[in-house]
């Protein structure tokens, strides 16, 4: 799948500007769940979003985050969105993607989710995201939510 995933993302990623209509960077935390055990995450992530019309855009994204437990590492990942502008302070949309391994015996995962961005300003956004994690190894795969707060380019 990550063969697939690469090519499309750099692609958008040298899609031709006059198209772009925002990059973004953002903070962000949240917590990550499996069978009962829950431990907060932390990150960062950068994108760019395209209109697609008056109403649509898709992006895509490259991100850090970290399982705040000892034994794990900082998963890196790249993925993109699609959804809707509800208006124009409010993006709903999504998401999938694929993210590195977060500690030594873990593996690499893909993802797919929805999330909500508002605008709170002329630069200034929130949003919360929720995503399903998959992993090939036979255990259940967890399930993570995330606030963040970014800046608009």
């Amino acid at each position: 799948m990550r063969k697939f995933l690469v090519p499309i993302m750099a692609s958008l990623a040298l899609a031709s500007p006059a198209l772009a209509t925002e990059a973004r960077v953002e903070a962000r935390g949240g917590v990550i769940w499996n069978q009962g055990e829950e431990e907060a995450v932390a990150g960062v992530a950068g994108g760019y979003d395209f209109d697609l019309g008056s109403t649509t855009f898709a992006g895509f994204e490259a991100s850090a985050d970290k399982v705040l437990t000892s034994g794990t590492r900082v998963a890196f990942g790249v993925g993109g969105r699609v959804g809707a502008k509800l208006s124009e302070v409010g993006k709903v949309y999504a998401t999938g993607g694929w993210t590195t391994k977060s500690c030594g015996g873990c593996d690499e995962s893909l993802y797919a989710g929805a999330g909500y961005q508002h605008n709170l300003g002329k630069s200034l956004y929130g949003k919360v995201e929720y995503r399903h994690h998959f992993f090939d190894n036979g255990v259940a795969d967890p399930d993570s939510v995330v606030a963040g707060v970014g800046l608009r380019f």
